[in-house]
């Protein structure tokens, strides 16, 4: 391994050299491009509570003004030397302090009246956890806009659903297309409602009953962009901060459950002859067989119900780690690992989005299946008893055996004769109180069959019909322009507040100089 290794770096030095010795000088431009953003990963907001902890402290005297401006500085000089290449980013507050200590001295630790590595870790959990969530509810978006954007490309696509996996009714495939979008919605809104309890700061509650520092948490929850305040200091570090991550994971685990209900509706068509669905072939949808050429695996179906299942996974970790363990153990709380679940979540939604992208919907062949079997028979039942008053157990009775006689003698829907139709009403009604003639004539009778028409003449509030699915693209499509609003002002807020402390901070710096 360490001879592939070495092998492997004597391949990259002399790559690089011969690039270096090929490549004319780089631009002039390249060399002042701005170098990248820190992450504001823990060590970052451990800075962050330390400079506010500065400012705020310094401000309502529990902090010698004589001694601030130091202190200041030796916080600025460790975020500076953490955010340079490969600079120290320690994630915790026993191993950030003596780096501060270094360079400002113990009355650095000034710093840390009335406060806690319990409430300060709790702090910085919530600020990644509700960036995480952000950047979830974007994506969210986005895979949520290209399947509006498909259901209204499809509104007038007719296909079968499918219950029990069995063919069961007409519908158009962008009203089934806006269902999924609902689920979709619903979990836009459970990481709404989600945030408002983790954008809360925890920060002044110490480990268990607050302090005896009369420290401003309300002034630190607004320069660290937190809405609000964990009001009880036992529940700060001890009940949220593990429920936080643990309503996370519901949320992950729902948007996987959809994206796999989702695949698991397409890969039936797979093992059809000729199906009206799939992804279309090549660019990393398909792949053919290495032993049958006649084959072309769904790939990407398969990556993405795999990538769901790990999310699923991923998501079961908090709450397995919070079960049966003390308040305020660290189990469920990782950053790392609670970051990685949400990222699985993304993942998933991403590839969502390639496979909507990749769809092949055969709108002829969709409406032949619909045609070949009796997926519009209900509608028989239906329309006689909502014209001719016939109980719909009594009409049902009827249209199942038609389906009955036509399966058994392989008589599609569409050549059904009428005459057969009139002979099993007849006798299904005989000797009841219903009129003994079957009281459709034959134009009726077909048109009633036709999927096309069953859907167009969809009457109920949220169905396929045109004006129905006109409103409820329109409303779709508010709810995504809302959501991309709501993330948008939530970023703002903490880009605002950081940027307030950092100004207030700079004030404190500049006056030691």
């Amino acid at each position: 391994m360490k001879h592939t290794l070495c092998l492997l770096a004597l391949a990259l030095g002399s790559a690089t050299a011969a690039a270096q010795t090929a490549a004319p000088p780089a631009p002039a431009a390249a060399a002042s491009a701005p170098a990248p953003k820190p992450p504001r990963d823990e060590f970052f907001w451990l800075g962050e509570i330390n400079k506010a902890s500065a400012v705020i402290n310094t401000d309502q005297g529990l902090l010698d003004k004589t001694l601030a401006p130091k202190i200041a500085a030796g916080v600025a000089q460790v975020i500076e030397a953490g955010n340079q290449p490969g600079g120290k980013r320690p994630s915790s507050v026993i191993t950030f302090e003596p780096l501060m200590i270094k360079a400002a001295g113990q009355d650095v630790t000034l710093l840390h009246a009335g406060r806690s590595s319990q409430d300060m870790h709790a702090t910085y959990r919530a600020a990644i956890l509700r960036e995480n969530m952000l950047a979830l509810a974007e994506q969210l978006n986005r895979s949520a806009a290209t399947m509006v954007e498909l259901a209204a490309r499809h509104a007038d696509t007719v296909v079968p659903n499918y219950t029990n996996g069995v063919a069961a009714q007409p519908n158009s495939y962008g009203h089934y297309l806006l269902g999924h979008a609902a689920g979709l919605a619903r979990d836009a809104q459970r990481i709404r409602e989600a945030y408002a309890r983790i954008d809360r700061s925890p920060m002044g509650t110490t480990v268990l009953n607050g302090s005896s520092w009369p420290l401003d948490r309300k002034r630190m929850a607004d320069y660290l962009g937190f809405a609000a305040l964990v009001d009880n200091a036992y529940d700060a570090s001890q009940i949220s901060s593990m429920d936080e991550p643990v309503e996370v994971a519901s949320i992950v685990t729902a948007i996987s459950l959809h994206a796999g209900n989702f695949v698991q509706d397409i890969m039936p068509q797979y093992s059809q002859t000729r199906p009206w669905i799939l992804l279309e072939e090549g660019g990393g949808n398909t792949y053919v067989s290495s032993a049958m050429p006649q084959k072309r695996n769904p790939g990407l179906l398969n990556s993405l119900r795999s990538d769901a299942s790990t999310a699923v996974t991923l998501a079961m970790g908090p709450i397995l780690q919070m079960h049966n363990i003390t308040p305020g153990m660290p189990d469920p709380k990782e950053v790392d690992q609670n970051s990685a679940m949400v990222e699985s979540a993304i993942k998933v939604l991403k590839k969502w989005d390639r496979v909507m992208k990749a769809l092949v919907i055969n709108r002829e062949r969709a409406l032949e299946e619909l045609n070949s079997d009796w997926t519009a028979s209900q509608e028989l039942a239906d329309v006689l008893m909502r014209k001719y008053q016939l109980p719909f157990r009594v009409g049902h009775h009827f249209a199942s055996e038609i389906v009955t006689l036509a399966r058994a003698k392989n008589i599609k829907p569409l050549d059904f004769p009428y005459a057969e139709a009139r002979r099993i009403y007849h006798e299904a009604v005989q000797g009841s109180k219903y009129p003994q003639e079957l009281p459709m004539n034959e134009a009726e009778f077909r048109a009633t069959l036709d999927p096309v028409a069953i859907i167009q003449h969809r009457a109920t509030a949220g169905g396929p019909q045109p004006a129905e699915m006109t409103r409820m693209l329109k409303e779709a499509r508010q709810r995504l322009a809302d959501d991309d609003a709501w993330i948008k002002a939530r970023r703002e807020h903490i880009q605002r507040s950081l940027a307030r402390l950092d100004q207030d901070f700079d004030k404190l710096l500049a006056a030691g100089r």
